[in-house]
């Protein structure tokens, strides 16, 4: 591909999308950019604190249950107090709470601690995703959410890359840089993002909009199949984080072997995420879920033939080319089946299917290997790829009939949000869709 043609085909996967998407956008970018304390947490309270690894890892569970918690409360807040506010609000939280992490002391306090930064962090991704379904067009969602999902990446690499730096001179430094650099996302949002939460009266008829409560999505058969599938996944890629490491020290690779490997996922998703995005954003959902998750479960699966730190290298690629599919298309997808008066409920139970993996991957894998080994695995990484693309082919069956509702509900939030005085969402046009990011 010429450079010319590189260059046409990032301009039409940056054009039109709306001012407000923008925004948002650089709050995350600047959000990872200072997202790093978690990655050398379990280090500071080991090597700094000469906490045991048991203690490490309570932490780092009760972070998890924080999360799981969070996704929860942060799409309630999300429908009923607005988009804007619960993001604000965990965006403070969890700069407070990550600069107190530089002056506990007390192993009970840490742990407390740690548990609230779980809840703070992980409650604004309610409210990103359903603001990104509010401001969006339904054709344009998939593109949206792979942009973000880019600058997810793009900023975890560069903050890694300092990172590591930074701590090495002084955790407790450590620990004020995220600090500031969450306060200064949250600034941002304060002076540049607006609200977006559709209105209470459907446009359209002038009726009340319908009450969307967690029962409401918890017996949407369809969507929590979606949940369930969404789940598999990151058990799956989860053990990028669990299992692989453990092999490749087992295979006698270093500690920074074992980084430079890890390196390869960001790279890729930095490398391609744009260039791909062109190439999904416009065919099926369901082909491309499918695919996707054969390629993270026969990418992981690989690994039982991996000895080196070049094969590893790339069953990862293989790996993250399939994470690069799945998750704008999965975040898309939430968008479509969720209605526009529930989006931060259904986006924070979709978002608790990585959290509650974050909980029992690492368990599950750590067992396996040490019962029954790691090829077992790896075959049960192929075994659950096969499994969750089956499932997704037949989720997608018949959902095409649930068109003409989604443009309904589009145009109907578009109007809410004219009642409501947003004036730029005129330049959104209708709306509808979303992603999970996160994680």
């Amino acid at each position: 591909m010429s450079v010319a043609s590189l260059r046409r085909a990032a301009k039409e996967s940056v054009s039109g999308l709306p001012r407000e998407f923008w925004w948002l956008w650089t709050s995350t970018l600047v959000n990872r950019l200072g997202a790093f304390v978690l990655t050398f947490l379990a280090l500071y309270l080991t090597t700094q604190r000469g906490f045991s690894a048991a203690y490490a890892g309570l932490v780092a569970s009760l972070i998890g249950l924080g999360g799981v918690i969070a996704s929860l409360l942060g799409g309630v807040l999300a429908d009923r107090l607005g988009r804007r506010p619960t993001l604000l609000g965990a965006q403070l939280a969890t700069s407070a709470t990550v600069a107190s992490l530089a002056f506990v002391r007390d192993p009970a306090a840490i742990a407390v601690t740690g548990f609230v930064l779980g809840l703070a962090s992980n409650a604004s991704r309610p409210a990103i995703q359903a603001m990104m379904a509010d401001i969006v067009r339904p054709e344009d969602r998939v593109r949206a959410f792979s942009l973000n999902y880019w600058a997810i990446n793009l900023g975890f690499a560069v903050s890694s890359a300092y990172a590591g730096f930074l701590v090495a001179r002084s955790y407790t430094l450590g620990f004020l840089v995220e600090a500031g650099m969450t306060l200064a996302c949250a600034c941002l949002v304060f002076v540049k993002v607006k609200e977006s939460r559709p209105g209470a009266v459907t446009p359209v008829t002038g009726a009340p909009a319908p009450t969307v409560t967690l029962a409401t999505v918890l017996r949407d058969g369809r969507f929590m199949l979606m949940v369930g599938l969404s789940f598999l996944v990151a058990v799956v890629f989860t053990q990028s984080s669990v299992g692989l490491p453990i092999v490749m020290g087992a295979d006698g690779l270093s500690s920074s072997d074992v980084g430079l490997v890890a390196a390869v996922n960001g790279v890729v998703i930095v490398a391609l995420q744009i260039p791909l995005t062109r190439f999904i954003e416009r065919r099926d959902p369901g082909r491309l879920l499918t695919v996707s998750s054969l390629l993270i479960g026969y990418g992981f699966a690989l690994t039982a033939f991996a000895g080196s730190v070049g094969a590893y290298a790339m069953t990862v690629v293989v790996w993250t080319l399939g994470e690069m599919v799945n998750a704008p298309t999965q975040s898309g997808l939430v968008a479509r089946l969720a209605p526009a008066e529930g989006r931060g409920r259904y986006q924070g139970v979709y978002s608790t299917s990585w959290s509650a993996a974050t909980l029992v991957a690492p368990l599950a894998g750590g067992w396996v290997i040490d019962a029954a080994g790691a090829g077992w695995l790896w075959a049960g990484c192929a075994l659950l790829g096969t499994v969750t693309a089956g499932g997704y082919w037949g989720l997608m069956r018949g959902l095409e009939g649930r068109g003409a509702s989604e443009a309904a509900g589009a145009s109907g939030t578009v109007g809410a949000a004219e009642v409501a005085g947003a004036a730029e969402v005129r330049a959104v046009a209708p709306l509808g869709e979303r992603r999970e990011a996160a994680h």
